[in-house]
């Protein structure tokens, strides 16, 4: 399951779960990795701390929960792993409250979600300043902001595209009136009918895609019929691995209707301020990830099977941010 879809529809899921015991909160285990110093942790600055890291339980949240947990051990720290935290609420709580001390968190969810908006940002840098700045409040703190942006999109396969030759949603819009019979959509149920979804993206494009033109179907689905050509554009994520995997095209979104959901590390402001080499040790590691990475990242995963911290580790290490010890 991916961000945009666990942000909300796992909403009250997860209060429910944050609530409960046995909920993952009050579990985890060490992560062992034996890794030194690379780029990062030099000097070992956080030599003494016993770090609790999280996240939410879909394969991108497993990824960064570790290179989080990676990047801090070779830091000096001790790290506990409360990774795979079921929905958004429980690992955002986590932090909030200290049971955790950090985890990758993302502004759409944060600002929607979390702090009750309805209206996102188009700006992604103000929209993290405006999370950054709620969030104050709460006892989190917000680090800079990755370019990873793990929202919604249309996707199309390689003979669509040669086709059509669309590249931005104007174009889908733009080849919707001019032939209205080539834009079909495979999207899922909660899409076809969210404001953020395909309403406000017709309306927002001046789309009028008629209603036979457009099948739901589970998200798994949407991209094996979209690769097919079953349908000429397909909803997608715009991180998931199965874009590259599938050789899938994304469209634009020019006119910046999708609410941006770009990863940060939030950390737990009583932790930060116990230490804040936190900020020094992450900046590094989150300024590299971005959409090109999590897609590869992901189908690792997703696509071949690997596991989600193996895959961190291998990135970490191949980056040279740390070293096998």
């Amino acid at each position: 399951m991916s961000r945009a879809r666990a942000g909300v529809r796992l909403f009250l899921a997860g209060m429910l779960l944050a609530a409960a015991p046995g909920c993952g909160l009050t579990s985890g285990s060490p992560m062992v990795d034996d890794v030194e110093p690379g780029s990062v942790g030099e000097g070992k600055p956080l030599e003494g701390a016993k770090l609790t890291v999280t996240s939410k339980e879909f394969t991108e949240q497993l990824i960064l929960g570790a290179i989080m947990g990676i990047a801090f051990q070779a830091a000096g720290a001790e790290v506990i792993d409360r990774t795979g935290i079921q929905g958004s609420v429980g690992s955002r709580e986590a932090v909030v409250n200290g049971d955790a001390d950090a985890g990758f968190e993302y502004t759409g969810t944060a600002w929607i979600t979390y702090q009750g908006n309805s209206k996102p940002i188009p700006d992604p840098r103000e929209q993290w300043l405006a999370v950054r700045d709620a969030d104050v409040k709460e006892g989190v703190t917000w680090l800079e902001p990755s370019e990873l942006n793990n929202t919604y999109a249309l996707a199309m396969n390689q003979a669509n595209f040669e086709k059509y030759g669309t590249r931005t949603l104007s174009e889908v819009a733009e080849l919707a009136k001019s032939d209205p019979g080539a834009v079909t959509l495979c999207v899922e149920g909660e899409f076809a009918n969210r404001a953020d979804g395909l309403p406000g993206m017709e309306k927002a494009y001046g789309m009028d895609i008629p209603a036979g033109n457009v099948t739901q179907m589970d998200t798994g689905i949407i991209y094996t019929q979209t690769a097919k050509g079953a349908c000429t554009y397909g909803e997608v994520f715009t991180t998931d691995g199965r874009i590259k995997s599938m050789n899938l095209v994304v469209m634009e979104d020019d006119r910046r209707f999708f609410p941006n959901y770009n990863a940060a590390p939030t950390v737990n402001s009583g932790t930060f301020e116990k230490w804040p080499a936190i900020a020094e040790v992450l900046a590094p590691v989150t300024a590299k990830l971005d959409n090109d990475v999590a897609q590869t990242l992901n189908a690792k995963v997703d696509v071949d099977g690997e596991d989600p911290h193996q895959v961190a580790l291998d990135w970490m290490v191949d980056e040279g941010f740390v070293k096998e010890g």
